[in-house]
């Protein structure tokens, strides 16, 4: 299972400057690992801030972030979903927290998580972490996560390597087996 974190962001919070360069990179290489995953018809789910708005819908923020200029459309452009794709909004960090992932994860009947997006150290770290005491197998491919700085990225892979037993080998290099 693909599960593709926070890529669809308006790119409106401090820090968002820092991040957005390294955020579009990680969308491209992103949008190349989708398509390699699909093609052998590895589902993929969308998780995504509600930016704190409780009436959010995936398909308005999708819609919204194309229309913008600069690093926020760029991301949308190279990696809007599909209509196979699935969609769950969350309201912090983790993409487990208080959202049905859990659920829909099982009844899918997954046992392995690729997990890209934004940030590195902050909403993929959180859900890799979570995912890591579900028992799922992990990999967090380097090219396809960003944080607001190099320094920033490279610690959190190296922990969730360490912490999470998580692969983090670029995307032309690692595997995935459901």
């Amino acid at each position: 299972m693909l599960l593709v974190v926070d890529f669809i962001n308006p790119l409106d919070f401090d820090g968002a400057g820092d991040l957005a360069a390294p955020a579009v990179l990680a969308a491209a290489a992103t949008a190349q690992l989708k398509a390699a995953l699909c093609a052998r018809g590895v589902p993929v789910i969308y998780v995504n801030d509600n930016f704190g708005r409780w009436q959010s819908d995936f398909q308005a923020l999708v819609a919204h972030c194309r229309r913008l200029k600069g690093p926020a459309g760029a991301m949308v452009r190279h990696l809007a979903p599909s209509a196979d794709d699935l969609t769950v909004l969350k309201p912090r960090h983790s993409a487990f927290y208080q959202t049905p992932l859990e659920l829909l994860l099982t009844q899918m009947g997954t046992r392995e998580l690729v997990i890209t997006g934004l940030a590195t150290d902050l909403c993929v770290q959180f859900s890799a972490m979570d995912a890591f005491v579900r028992g799922y197998r992990l990999w967090v491919p380097e090219d396809c996560t960003a944080a607001e700085s190099p320094a920033r990225h490279r610690a959190a892979l190296d922990w969730m390597a360490l912490a999470l037993r998580c692969r983090t080998a670029a995307a032309a290099t690692g595997t995935v087996t459901d």
